[in-house]
Formats: C-alpha cells, structure tokens, sequence
C-alpha cells in the first residue's frame, strides 16, 4: 500500500504544524519506535521490550497521529518505514543509543582497575599496529577484559566524548572538533600507494604522481571533517579522474585493490602481510603530504594508568618501529 508515497524526506519540508507537535513526543515512543524498525516485527521488538504486541502497535498509532505523518508500513512481510519515517528512525535510534549509554555509564563498576578497556582506532591501524600491540600486551594483563573498535575519526571522537570509549587513536593534524578532548602523539606514519603486483603503472618507465590520475581507487570511509585522501592530490595540484569506491572495512579495500586495478593510500604496515604473500605491493611514489601524525585522544580530566596505559606503550612501540622499517 504506497498511499502515492506523498512523503518528504528533508527535516526543512516539514510544515510548522508538524515540527511543534515534534516537542511534545514521549521518548519511550520513540524507543519503542526504533526497535520495532530495528526487528521489523510488532511481535519480536514487544518481546525486546518486555511488553503486550496490542499495547506496543497502540502506541505506535498514537506516535503517528500526533505526529500527523505517517511513519511506517505494516503488511504481511513486516515493518518498513515511509520516507518521513526514515528519518524519524535515524533521531529515535540515536535518542535510545543514548539513553543506554548514560545508564549504563551511571551504572557502570568505580573499580576502574577490574573495568573493560575500550579502545576506539582508525581502521588503518587494525590491520598490523593495534593487533600486535595487542598480542605483546595480552601475555603482561591475560585477564583484563579489552573491547576494540574501529571507525573514522569524526565517529571516534564523538564515541569518546559520549564515553563510549576510555580512548581513541587518530590522526593529530584532524582534532579541531575535539572539544573536551586532550591529545598526545605517539608515532609518525606514512602512506604509501598500493596495487596489485600486475598493475598497469608497474610497466610504466617513470612513475610520478600525475600517473595515478586515471585509475579507480578503493578509499576508507572518511568523516565530516577528515582530510579525504582526493584532498592530499589536490593540494599538490592533482585531480585524481578515474572513480572512486568507499569501502566500509580495510578488508574489503585490500581485496578490490588486490582483484582489479583499483589504487589505494594506506600505511605500508596496513598492508605488510598482502606484500608479504604477493598479493599487494607498494608503488614508488611519494610525497610530503603521506606523512602523518597518529595521536591517543582521551577527554579532560580523565588518566590513562595501569593495564590501559600499559597498552597505550605498545601501541606506541610498534607503532614506532613500523615508521623507523618504513623510513
């Protein structure tokens, strides 16, 4: 049933009436709301919440009719969103994430030495750096419990801000956001341009960075305000012209590199084991700008001490010895 999908999908469409009916929303609507999109299911998403399906689907009718806008289809098959329901999922889903959150941070064990360690770090890094640095730290603390998280930087540092993570690994020079946040480089790092061994550059005589210009690239996500890999080109006077495909794991980046002739910017530790069994290599190209700093971020105020600074140091150790074998 499409009832003409007569919908808006921008908040700035919305007409006055509906966004002063938006004030007087009940958050366990809301709740309620996402994790029925979430199951697709009226029957699963009340089992999830502990509640009656007729009293879940009444409220559900009663979000809609306040709201003045239809939010949700139901048929045979399941829950699905209309368009304006959408977006009303992408704001419920962050109000219950956060709701959670603080419950579980006011919640949460003050025996910080026993506490999980939760470590936030760019997906360039778990490839080689964090997983070795990992492994060294594991034999010195077998019993602390370490959570890790990969994402781009803009993502990390909301993550730590909303203490999601007791730390962060990023990039030094991308910070201005940060607000709250305090920083300390641990290691330089350095990109390099990847292949597969039997690209097409490789038979070229001389290689310079205009060479790569017509080739597809395989990039990592990038955040709201991180540098895109394009932008370093640019600002030696390069527009790169062949296409470009986002990949949302490192995994998925070094098998489109490794399969086609996408290129790829990455760290030569970040791809250490695909040279090591022939499925990569590193084109000889450089530049000033493939240089970085990688930085822990964690918020004011807070301390890094005992089993979490212990790893913090390896991470550094390793870290630093990649660049010095890169160099």
């Amino acid at each position: 049933m499409s009832h003409g999908r007569r919908y808006t999908t921008d908040a700035a469409e919305l007409s006055e009436d509906v966004r002063l009916r938006t004030r007087d929303i009940d958050p366990k609507k809301l709740i309620y709301y996402a994790t029925v999109i979430d199951q697709g299911s009226f029957t699963r998403a009340a089992k999830i919440l502990g509640v009656k399906q007729p009293a879940l689907s009444i409220s559900m009718n009663r979000l809609e009719a306040m709201l003045a806008v239809k939010i949700m289809e139901r048929g045979s098959q399941g829950v699905t969103t209309t368009p304006q329901g959408d977006l009303l999922y992408s704001h419920a889903r962050r109000i219950r994430d956060e709701i959670f959150l603080a419950d579980r941070n006011l919640h949460s064990d003050v025996d910080h030495e026993n506490s999980p360690i939760r470590l936030g770090c760019l997906m360039s890094l778990t490839s080689n750096v964090v997983p070795s640095a990992i492994a060294r730290w594991r034999s010195g603390f077998p019993d602390t419990e370490l959570h890790v998280a990969d994402a781009t930087q803009f993502d990390l540092m909301n993550g730590l801000l909303c203490r999601e993570h007791d730390f962060v690994l990023g990039f030094a020079e991308r910070h201005q956001f940060a607000g709250g946040l305090r920083q300390r480089v641990l290691f330089r790092d350095r990109l390099c341009v990847a292949a597969r061994p039997g690209h097409p550059l490789f038979s070229e005589r001389e290689l310079t960075p205009s060479s790569l210009v017509d080739y597809p690239w395989a990039s990592l996500p990038s955040g709201p305000f991180d540098v895109r890999f394009e932008n370093i080109f640019e600002s030696a006077g390069i527009s790169l012209l062949g296409g470009v495909t986002i990949c949302v794991s490192i995994a998925l980046m070094k098998t489109l590199m490794s399969c086609s002739d996408h290129l790829g910017l990455l760290p030569r530790h970040a791809v250490q084991n695909e040279i090591a069994d022939g499925r990569l290599t590193i084109l000889p190209i450089t530049m000033p700008e493939f240089s970085r700093s990688i930085a822990i971020f964690f918020r004011e105020g807070s301390t890094i001490e005992g089993p979490s600074r212990a790893l913090v140091d390896e991470i550094q150790l390793f870290g630093s010895q990649c660049y010095r074998a890169d160099g």
